[in-house]
Formats: structure tokens, sequence, C-alpha cells
């Protein structure tokens, strides 16, 4: 923010000239569409796809939770890789909205899922009793209840499409994030580039008013044990099961067989396809050891912030709470830009090490890890605290013996999604890796941006590997903790 606010300072009243032009107004219009058609479409699958997963009797549960959360190992910018290798003809707003679905529904469903086998049966077993139908009583018993994790997910998706680059600048769909890049592309002083991030903030913040605004007052948790049961799954006919697993393996087909598929086909017909296992190996375990560092570092930086937002709701919580979205809507270069002027200024030893690197994933992946922390201490009942508290326990005591065996489901999920985007993640990577430090994304794009697709496709491959294992550790302790 304050990179933004000095650089549209220093513009002076060049600003109003830069902002209100008629490529701005196009600009507005192409992201506002994007994100609100997006959004839409990945609650609906994500959703639909958690339910179909957690509230039927559709066979083979952990196969399909880990199908629909594997997307997540593969960037946008190889999904979009992948389509366009398929279709050379793919662009514009329809292919955007489809790649960027099929890229970001996971964030909706690992949310939706996880507050689904948290939600205590009994709620939807009531309203069975009064009368209800079983779409009714999910309707007004469970739905409700799933307010928080939609919310939050829906919000970090309309983020992520706020700052998404790759994906949207190989489709050829003009957003203001490849307007930014564009920009700095052409210029060396950024000024119309940050006049157009300034619009980007606005935009964020409201988002931010407008989650803020629906979410509302309300309380979910309850006193009681919770959910040690399984619900009774609802039972589907064998013609509906094998509707539902079209419809996922569909979904599966389109998230994860086409990127993957066109990598198997630049492997096999690419003159340039290649194998150094060695430097495979080294790119594969530098990956690993950042995405590791930065979904832990996030995780602990994200729990102060969702204890202020959920136990100590106030107008400075708030706002505490929602200024960190602020970095996850900004392009990750503008991020990288900004920490580099503190560094040059201030803290020349950072310039270029692996702290200053972490910082920027804390910066841009903190949301990730909110939204878990945020909706796992929501269902957690904080009269438990008091208790502890009552009991003669100190204050960090009962955190650590209460709330944090509470919400460490919720904290898990989001230090798994900030893996996954660190492990993904390019533009700030690039800028701010130490020099010699290689990860498998920006391998990845150094070996594509020079039409070097053979040799590209195993760093891709390796992305989905080393993601792989996280999200499937996380599904299985979820479905254990439900036993």
């Amino acid at each position: 923010m304050w990179y933004v606010v000095e650089g549209l300072v220093s513009a002076g009243g060049g600003v109003v000239d830069l902002v209100w032009r008629p490529r701005v107004g196009e600009l507005l219009g192409n992201t506002v569409m994007l994100v609100l058609a997006t959004t839409a479409a990945c609650l609906i699958v994500g959703t639909g796809a958690a339910w179909l997963v957690e509230r039927t009797n559709l066979p083979g549960r952990p196969f399909w939770t880990a199908l629909m959360v594997a997307p997540l190992a593969v960037p946008a910018f190889v999904n979009s890789f992948g389509w366009t290798s398929l279709r050379p003809g793919l662009s514009g707003f329809g292919a955007a909205v489809l790649v960027t679905t099929l890229s970001y529904y996971p964030l909706v469903y690992l949310p939706i899922a996880a507050a689904l086998r948290g939600t205590d049966p009994a709620y939807e077993e009531t309203a069975r009793s009064l009368g209800l139908g079983p779409w009714r009583a999910f309707a007004r018993a469970t739905l409700p209840r799933l307010r928080p994790a939609a919310l939050g997910s829906a919000l970090l998706v309309g983020l992520h499409l706020l700052a998404e680059f790759g994906a949207i600048q190989s489709l050829r769909f003009d957003t203001f994030t490849t307007a930014i890049y564009d920009q700095y592309q052409s210029t060396f002083d950024g000024t119309g580039a940050t006049a157009l991030a300034g619009v980007l903030v606005l935009l964020c913040l409201l988002l931010l008013l407008g989650e803020l605004r629906l979410a509302g007052p309300g309380r979910i948790a309850r006193i009681g044990s919770g959910a040690s049961r399984r619900p009774v799954p609802h039972r589907l006919g064998w013609p509906a099961r094998v509707a539902a697993a079209g419809g996922l393996l569909l979904v599966a087909a389109g998230a994860l067989g086409v990127p993957l598929g066109m990598i198997g086909y630049w492997l096999t017909v690419s003159a340039s396809t290649a194998f150094p296992v060695g430097d495979l190996l080294a790119t594969a375990g530098s990956t690993l050891g950042l995405g590791l560092a930065g979904a832990a570092v996030t995780t602990l930086a994200a729990l102060p912030v969702a204890w202020l937002a959920v136990r100590r709701p106030g107008w400075t919580s708030r706002i505490i709470e929602r200024s960190t979205y602020v970095g996850n809507a900004l392009p990750g270069i503008v991020v990288a830009l900004a920490l580099i002027t503190v560094a040059i200024r201030y803290l020349p030893g950072l310039y270029q090490t692996t702290v200053m690197l972490v910082a920027a994933y804390v910066t841009l992946f903190l949301p990730r890890a909110l939204v878990g922390l945020r909706s796992a201490l929501a269902q957690a009942p904080p009269e438990l605290d008091d208790v502890a508290r009552a009991l003669g326990t100190r204050p960090a005591a009962a955190l650590l013996r209460v709330t944090v065996p509470l919400i460490a489901r919720g904290a898990g999920a989001g230090a798994a999604l900030v893996f996954l985007a660190v492990v993904t993640e390019l533009t700030a990577t690039l800028l701010l890796a130490p020099i010699g430090t290689r990860t498998l994304a920006t391998e990845f794009w150094s070996e594509s941006s020079a039409i070097h697709y053979g040799a590209a496709a195993p760093y891709a491959l390796l992305m989905v590997v080393v993601s792989a294992p996280m999200a499937y550790l996380l599904t299985r302790g979820d479905h254990e903790a439900t036993r």
C-alpha cells in the first residue's frame, strides 16, 4: 500500500489523466466481469463437488478428495499452457473463465469440504425430524454454517483473479494485472503502472467490504463435543452415482487431464526434451524448502490476526484483518518491487535473501492461511478457553492446550494452501530469489518462454509430484479425525 500510495503522490495531478481513459474503463469492465463470472463458477463447482464427496454415498471418498484437490498443484499458467496447446485458437473472456475456474475451484472445495466434515450432523437431522425434506433441511440447517467458508473462499478466488497474470496473458484477455505488466515493461518509472495498481487496490477494498457485509456478525460455534461422527450420507441411486462420478471426472479431466496430457505430448514429440537429473533434484529441493518455510511462517503470522478477528471483533481487528488481503490482490511484481524499494532504502542487508523472499510469500499468501484459521476459530467455542482459564491455566497454556488442537484442521488446510501457492509462485520469486536459487515454477517459465516445451515439461511434472503429498496428507488427516 505504501509503495502504491507513494507512486500516486509522486505522480501528482497526472494520476487523473492516467486513470480517466477509455482504456482503463475497458480494463475495469474486463476485470469485474472475470471476477464475478469465475467466482460464481468456482462456488458452484467447488460446493457441488464437496457435497457429492462428503455427504453422499458416492464410493471412493479418499480418491475423489485427492482428485478434486490435485489441480492446486498445477499452476494456472501451466493449465493455460495445456489448453492453448490443445486448442491454439482458445482466447478471450470465455476461455479465461474456463481456465481460471478449473484452476481455482479447489480453493472453494477445500474449505467447504472441511466445513462439511466439521459441521455437526445433528442440525440437519433435527431439521429432518421436524418435517423438512432433505434439500430444505440442508439449505436451512447446513448451508448457513458453510457461509464463512464460502465467503472466505470466494474472497480468495476474487483476490487471486485480480492478481492473475500468466494464464490471462496467454489467453489474450486484458485485465488490470496484464496492463500493469505491460506498463512496467514499456516504461522505467512505472507511473502509469502504479496508477493502475491503485485502481486494483480499490477493487480489492470493494471485495473486502462486500465479504464483510455479507458475513455479518453471526455466530456458528456451539458448546459440546461437536461433530464426533459422520452424518448419514444421502442415498443416491446408481444412475445418480454414475452421473455424479461422470461430472467429477469431467472437472478433473479439464483441470488435471488436459495440462498433464499436453505435458506428456510435448515430452514425446519435442526435440528439446531432456531430463537433467541433477538440476531437477536441486530445483525440487529448493522449491520444497521454500514451500515449507513459506507455509510455516505464513501460518504463524496468520494465527494472531485470525484470533483477533474472531475473538476480539471490532473495527481495529477488522482493519488489521482486511489489510492483509490487499497484498494478495496485487500482482507479485508490485509486491516484489515494494520490498526491493524497502530493502534498498532501509534494510540493504536483506536484499536478495531468502528472508525477503519468504516475507514476500507472507505478504502474498497470508489470506490463504487466514481463511482456514478464521473458519476453524469461528467453530471453536470460546467458552472452553474461559473454562481452562477458570481452572487456573495461563492464557498461553490455554491457547496451546485448548484452542490450537481445535483449530489444527483449519491451520493445516491453510498451511497446505500456502505451500501449494509458494511451490507454483512465479513473478515475486523471479525478482527476489537469491542469486543461484531456482524453483520449479521459474525453470518451467524460463524454458517455456524460450519455446523449449519438452525441456519445460519435467519441471511441471515435478511441481505436481512435490505438491501432491501435501494434499494427500491433509485429506487423510481430515478423514481420520472424523472417524
